[in-house]
């Protein structure tokens, strides 16, 4: 069930081409993009509950409003943004850091069999590819490149998440970022 394409393909998403570093292939189950307007998602693994919360709503938002949601899959926000989307019947694309054929983190399974149905799976690794940290951010330029904007739901100073809105940065898209309480590290 893995799909292939790459840049010379017509089946390629038309909005990576436009970019310098995009990558050469992907690998994909479920579905690639298409024309829908799509937003990134991404924020603490280690998330609070309000953040949780509001990524889920937000992304309940944007599905109902037919734009498509991308994030990581990662537990916390990423998570709550693909539920979120699925519960509003809209699509919603997983990034991934390792091979298609690769649920990280593994408790997700469900909701990795809920995104192939709902949209895709999508990775520029080829499969049996082990998640290893250099890759995901890696995997966070495609979140970006794939995105009209970013959102960024909870992050300490020190995140992933702004290495997606720095690559979002340099191509010319908004960031936004989800209020928190001053002084909270969720919200540094």
């Amino acid at each position: 069930g893995i799909n292939f394409t790459c840049i010379d393909n017509n089946t390629y998403p038309e909005l990576l081409r436009i970019y310098d570093d995009k990558p050469v292939w992907l690998f994909y189950k479920g579905e690639l993009p298409g024309k829908e307007r799509l937003v990134g998602m991404v924020g603490a693994r280690n998330c609070s509950q309000y953040g949780r919360i509001m990524a889920e709503e937000i992304s309940y938002k944007l599905g109902v409003h037919a734009v498509g949601v991308v994030s990581g899959m990662a537990r916390g926000i990423d998570a709550a943004a693909h539920i979120g989307s699925i519960r509003a019947g809209g699509k919603t694309y997983a990034i991934l850091g390792c091979g298609v054929d690769e649920c990280y983190p593994r408790e997700n399974i469900g909701l990795y069999m809920q995104i192939i149905d709902n949209g895709g799976i999508i990775s520029e690794y080829p499969p049996g590819t082990k998640p290893l940290a250099w890759q995901f951010p890696e995997r966070n330029r495609i979140i970006s490149m794939m995105s009209e904007s970013i959102m960024i739901m909870e992050a300490k100073k020190q995140s992933g998440s702004l290495i997606t809105a720095e690559y979002a940065l340099q191509y010319g898209k908004d960031v936004f970022a989800l209020p928190g309480r001053v002084g909270d590290k969720l919200s540094e």
